[in-house]
Protein backbone atom coordinates (compact mmCIF):
# COMPACT_ATOMS: atom_id res chain seq x y z
CA UNK A 1 0.00 0.00 0.00
CA UNK A 2 1.59 3.64 -1.05
CA UNK A 3 2.14 6.00 1.42
CA UNK A 4 -1.05 8.20 -0.54
CA UNK A 5 -3.38 5.44 0.28
CA UNK A 6 -2.47 4.85 3.54
CA UNK A 7 -3.06 8.23 4.29
CA UNK A 8 -5.90 8.24 2.27
CA UNK A 9 -7.36 5.25 4.40
CA UNK A 10 -6.06 6.15 8.10
CA UNK A 11 -6.10 10.19 8.08
CA UNK A 12 -2.85 10.38 8.91
CA UNK A 13 0.56 9.39 9.01
CA UNK A 14 2.06 6.06 10.42
CA UNK A 15 3.98 7.51 12.98
CA UNK A 16 0.51 8.72 14.47
CA UNK A 17 -0.52 4.82 14.27
CA UNK A 18 2.10 3.81 15.91
CA UNK A 19 2.08 6.57 18.92
CA UNK A 20 -2.12 5.45 19.02
CA UNK A 21 -1.28 1.74 19.35
CA UNK A 22 1.63 2.37 21.80
CA UNK A 23 -1.20 4.67 24.20
CA UNK A 24 -3.42 1.92 23.52
CA UNK A 25 -0.81 -0.56 24.59
CA UNK A 26 0.11 1.55 28.02
CA UNK A 27 -3.76 2.02 28.91
CA UNK A 28 -4.26 -1.90 28.18
CA UNK A 29 -1.02 -2.40 30.75
CA UNK A 30 -2.20 -0.42 33.18
CA UNK A 31 -5.90 -1.62 33.57
CA UNK A 32 -5.03 -4.96 33.21
CA UNK A 33 -2.66 -4.26 36.49
CA UNK A 34 -5.65 -2.06 38.13
CA UNK A 35 -7.88 -4.74 37.78
CA UNK A 36 -5.70 -7.44 38.96
CA UNK A 37 -5.55 -5.42 42.67
CA UNK A 38 -8.91 -4.84 43.61
CA UNK A 39 -11.23 -4.89 40.49
CA UNK A 40 -14.74 -3.69 42.38
CA UNK A 41 -13.21 -0.55 43.70
CA UNK A 42 -11.60 0.17 40.23
CA UNK A 43 -14.98 -0.16 38.98
CA UNK A 44 -16.45 1.97 41.59
CA UNK A 45 -14.35 4.68 41.02
CA UNK A 46 -14.24 4.91 37.12
CA UNK A 47 -18.02 4.86 37.43
CA UNK A 48 -17.59 7.65 40.26
CA UNK A 49 -15.03 9.76 38.23
CA UNK A 50 -17.23 9.66 34.90
CA UNK A 51 -20.47 10.67 36.79
CA UNK A 52 -18.23 13.22 38.51
CA UNK A 53 -16.80 14.45 35.40
CA UNK A 54 -19.99 14.90 33.16
CA UNK A 55 -22.19 15.61 35.86
CA UNK A 56 -20.15 18.21 37.61
CA UNK A 57 -17.27 18.88 36.31
CA UNK A 58 -18.14 19.54 32.50
CA UNK A 59 -21.10 21.59 33.18
CA UNK A 60 -18.92 23.47 35.57
CA UNK A 61 -16.20 24.38 33.01
CA UNK A 62 -18.10 25.11 30.29
CA UNK A 63 -19.88 27.56 32.45
CA UNK A 64 -16.46 29.13 33.08
CA UNK A 65 -15.16 29.18 29.20
CA UNK A 66 -18.96 30.51 28.15
CA UNK A 67 -18.50 33.06 31.08
CA UNK A 68 -14.52 33.84 29.66
CA UNK A 69 -15.81 34.41 26.28
CA UNK A 70 -17.95 36.48 27.10
CA UNK A 71 -16.36 38.61 29.58
CA UNK A 72 -13.70 39.31 26.92
CA UNK A 73 -15.60 39.40 23.97
CA UNK A 74 -15.90 43.01 23.48
CA UNK A 75 -12.02 44.23 23.16
CA UNK A 76 -10.78 46.97 20.74
CA UNK A 77 -10.84 46.23 16.97
CA UNK A 78 -7.74 47.45 16.43
CA UNK A 79 -5.62 45.23 17.82
CA UNK A 80 -4.58 42.32 15.24
CA UNK A 81 -7.43 39.50 16.33
CA UNK A 82 -5.49 36.61 17.43
CA UNK A 83 -7.08 33.60 18.82
CA UNK A 84 -6.87 34.03 22.93
CA UNK A 85 -8.69 31.95 24.72
CA UNK A 86 -6.67 28.73 24.25
CA UNK A 87 -3.95 30.80 26.11
CA UNK A 88 -6.21 31.02 29.14
CA UNK A 89 -7.45 27.71 28.76
CA UNK A 90 -4.40 25.86 29.16
CA UNK A 91 -2.83 27.29 32.18
CA UNK A 92 -6.41 26.78 33.98
CA UNK A 93 -6.48 22.81 32.74
CA UNK A 94 -2.74 22.65 33.78
CA UNK A 95 -3.63 24.31 37.41
CA UNK A 96 -6.73 22.16 37.58
CA UNK A 97 -4.90 18.94 37.00
CA UNK A 98 -2.61 19.69 39.69
CA UNK A 99 -5.17 20.74 42.45
CA UNK A 100 -7.31 17.20 41.55
CA UNK A 101 -4.51 15.23 42.20
CA UNK A 102 -2.84 17.04 45.47
CA UNK A 103 -5.71 19.05 46.57
CA UNK A 104 -5.61 16.77 50.22
CA UNK A 105 -1.86 18.52 50.73
CA UNK A 106 -3.15 21.67 49.21
CA UNK A 107 -5.42 22.23 51.35
CA UNK A 108 -4.00 20.52 54.05
CA UNK A 109 -6.59 17.78 54.78
CA UNK A 110 -4.32 15.04 54.35
CA UNK A 111 -3.44 13.98 58.20
CA UNK A 112 -1.93 10.95 57.43
CA UNK A 113 1.03 12.56 55.56
CA UNK A 114 2.88 13.44 58.16
CA UNK A 115 3.15 10.66 59.90
CA UNK A 116 4.06 8.27 56.77
CA UNK A 117 6.64 10.57 55.59
CA UNK A 118 7.50 13.38 58.76
CA UNK A 119 7.55 16.33 56.51
CA UNK A 120 5.22 18.68 56.86
CA UNK A 121 2.05 19.59 54.45
CA UNK A 122 2.50 23.37 54.44
CA UNK A 123 4.38 23.84 51.52
CA UNK A 124 1.74 22.26 48.77
CA UNK A 125 -0.55 25.76 49.07
CA UNK A 126 2.17 28.32 48.89
CA UNK A 127 3.55 26.03 45.67
CA UNK A 128 0.64 25.41 43.55
CA UNK A 129 -0.32 29.17 43.60
CA UNK A 130 3.55 29.61 42.44
CA UNK A 131 3.05 26.76 39.92
CA UNK A 132 -0.40 28.24 38.70
CA UNK A 133 1.16 32.00 38.21
CA UNK A 134 3.94 30.59 36.47
CA UNK A 135 2.02 28.79 34.31
CA UNK A 136 -0.55 32.26 33.49
CA UNK A 137 2.70 34.26 33.93
CA UNK A 138 4.51 31.71 30.53
CA UNK A 139 1.08 31.55 28.78
CA UNK A 140 0.53 35.58 28.57
CA UNK A 141 3.99 35.80 27.58
CA UNK A 142 3.76 33.54 24.71
CA UNK A 143 0.66 35.29 23.63
CA UNK A 144 2.31 38.53 23.70
CA UNK A 145 4.60 37.42 21.78
CA UNK A 146 2.39 35.68 19.28
CA UNK A 147 0.61 39.57 19.25
CA UNK A 148 3.53 41.31 18.76
CA UNK A 149 4.47 39.16 15.33
CA UNK A 150 0.78 38.96 14.22
CA UNK A 151 1.15 42.90 14.94
CA UNK A 152 4.11 43.23 12.87
CA UNK A 153 3.27 41.10 10.20
CA UNK A 154 0.00 43.33 9.89
CA UNK A 155 2.17 46.65 10.07
CA UNK A 156 4.63 45.05 7.21
CA UNK A 157 1.45 44.13 4.96
CA UNK A 158 0.66 47.86 5.44
CA UNK A 159 3.98 49.47 4.47
CA UNK A 160 3.92 47.09 0.87
CA UNK A 161 0.23 48.11 0.68
CA UNK A 162 0.79 51.86 0.91
CA UNK A 163 3.63 52.68 -1.54
CA UNK A 164 1.61 51.20 -3.93
CA UNK A 165 -1.65 52.94 -4.02
CA UNK A 166 -0.44 56.22 -5.02
CA UNK A 167 0.78 55.27 -8.26
CA UNK A 168 -1.69 54.81 -11.57
CA UNK A 169 -1.91 51.24 -13.03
Amino acid sequence: MTMTRFLRWYGSGPLHLLVLICSFALAAYALVRLFAFDPLAVAIWFVGAAILHDLILLPLYSLADLSARAVLRHRPAHPPQVPWINYLRVPTFLSGVLLIVWFPLILDLSELYHGATGLSADVYLGRWLVITAVLFGASALVFAIKLRRVHRATRLEQKRAAPGEGTPP
